[in-house]
């Protein structure tokens, strides 16, 4: 049985362009360019205005081919024709003793304002090659040698050991056909933890620390203690159960002081001292820039952020081209170049809505937070959600949170995340909104001023708060404590 209704539904659908919009908006100002150079090298219809300008260059030293008859076989003899050593010359014959110093050729001709586009690269000897070319220098076979390589090649990041003796001898077998025992390895580790720097191919935190103070020339009343303090009671230094190893070991308060030191002394991380010359660094480019003029707020978007984009003419004039043309062949090229231009015009009408949705949305952070940027205070900022940003410029939360995301802007208190700039709002007991970053300034300013052998427990910080007027719960001051990376009381404990 056939049944007809009338049914009324309500959908929202966005359109390619909207798609494209919200897809701009959450890139930073460094991956835009090269999503700008993606959609030219895509769309030949979309160029940068110094690319326009070589084309013209060419298109001018083009017309030489414009060459009379006859001569096209004797240019081309001459453009193959060997030269002569008469046409050779010297770069000695322009280089004069003489000459004016290079200092005084170069001039400083860039402005205050000017943006600089460098891109700064780091470069160097890895990790893992600074211990292999310290492995060639001793005196081991060939197969230690290689048992050596697999050694470095397991270290992780931080120069410890992770893997396995026995899943490196499964390793060494299937790879390089090599029949190796655990106590082969295990020899060769020896060596590995006997190059610099001191503590690297350790297994553990343990074997890392006593590596490096059993390599110590200088073995004083402080190195020996501390080492007998990792080898027997690892487990309560690493609680900071001072009064179980002062029983323990028979020491005294002096000498666990000492140790102490020793061990405060030493490398966690070895691998760190070596691979942070070399590892790659994240540089920040700031998308937006809020400078304090003769106390007025001067807001500046990144050039980078507002790349000027035109349509290729060569493409217009196809257009028009094609358009006079009526055949079927010339229909469907018109529709392709048609295409191609429309969708240029969107990417730049994009560009320009991506722009502008920046600059309004960082203008209305900058006049909500004015007081931190003027002053740089961070308890002077007040409490700011998505949503009240998205009010002010009239926009959906979802925009704002894309802006905020992904988006830098420099102050002259440093550069920060936008989304740091966003917290929850809290009411003290005298009615006042505060942020909950105002609070989390106040507990860590507390933490850094406690006494450190009578760390405060976060009951006792709840009371202080709570004696400032700010009434919230102990979870909640274990949950900020822990957000800001600031370890319990017990292990913030010091002697």
């Amino acid at each position: 049985m056939l049944n007809q209704r009338l049914q009324q539904k309500l959908l929202q659908k966005l359109s390619p362009q909207q798609i494209l919009l919200m897809k701009l908006l959450q890139i930073p100002s460094m991956a835009l360019e090269q999503r700008i150079k993606q959609e030219i090298e895509e769309n030949p219809a979309l160029e940068l205005p110094e690319d326009s300008a070589d084309n013209q260059e060419e298109e001018e030293f083009g017309e030489v081919d414009e060459t009379p008859a006859g001569t096209e076989d004797e240019v081309e003899t001459d453009e193959f024709k060997e030269s002569s050593p008469e046409d050779e010359f010297d770069f000695n014959d322009y280089l004069d003793e003489d000459e004016i110093p290079a200092y005084r050729m170069e001039a400083n001709n860039q402005a205050p304002d000017d943006e600089q586009h460098e891109m700064p690269f780091a470069s160097g000897t890895s990790f893992q090659e600074f211990l292999i070319s310290q492995l060639g220098l001793r005196e081991l076979t060939e197969k230690q040698y290689q048992i050596g390589l697999t050694i470095i090649g397991n270290l992780d990041d931080a120069g410890y050991l992770q893997r396995d003796p026995n899943a490196m001898t499964d390793d060494l077998a299937f790879s390089q056909g090599l029949e190796v025992t655990k106590e082969e390895i295990l020899e060769v580790l020896k060596v590995i933890q006997d190059l610099d720097p001191p503590g690297i191919g350790a297994r553990n935190l343990q074997e890392c620390l006593l590596i490096q103070l059993r390599r110590q020339e200088d073995r004083s009343r402080d190195v020996e203690a501390a080492i007998l303090i990792l080898e027997r009671n690892f487990d309560e230094f690493t609680r900071k159960h001072y009064d179980k190893i002062l029983k323990k070991s028979r020491i005294t308060e002096e000498e666990l002081k000492g140790a102490i030191q020793e061990i405060l002394k030493l490398n966690p991380k070895p691998g760190d001292s070596v691979s942070e010359t070399t590892r790659l660094n994240n540089y920040v480019i700031p998308d937006f820039s809020v400078r304090n003029i003769n106390g007025e707020l001067e807001l500046t978007l990144n050039s980078r952020n507002a790349p000027e984009l035109r349509i290729n003419r060569t493409y217009m004039d196809m257009m028009e081209v094609y358009s006079e043309n009526k055949h079927t062949k010339g229909k469907e090229a018109m529709m392709f170049v048609k295409q191609k231009i429309d969708s240029a015009k969107w990417f730049i009408d994009a560009i320009k809505q991506r722009q502008n949705t920046l600059y309004v949305t960082m203008r209305a952070i900058m006049e909500y937070q004015e007081d931190y940027f003027r002053t740089g205070d961070e308890t002077m900022l007040r409490p700011m959600i998505l949503k009240d940003i998205a009010e002010k410029v009239n926009l959906d939360i979802s925009t704002i949170s894309r802006v905020a995301n992904s988006k830098y802007v420099q102050t002259p208190f440093g550069t920060h995340l936008l989304k740091t700039f966003f917290s929850e709002s809290m009411q003290k007991d005298s009615g006042e909104e505060v942020s909950t970053r105002e609070i989390k300034k106040i507990l860590a300013d507390f933490i850094n001023a406690e006494e450190k052998g009578k760390p405060l427990t976060d009951e006792q910080l709840t009371e202080i708060l709570k004696d400032k007027g700010y009434n919230i719960a102990r979870r909640t001051v274990a949950k900020y404590r822990e957000q800001l990376n600031i370890p319990v009381a017990r292990l913030r404990k010091e002697l």
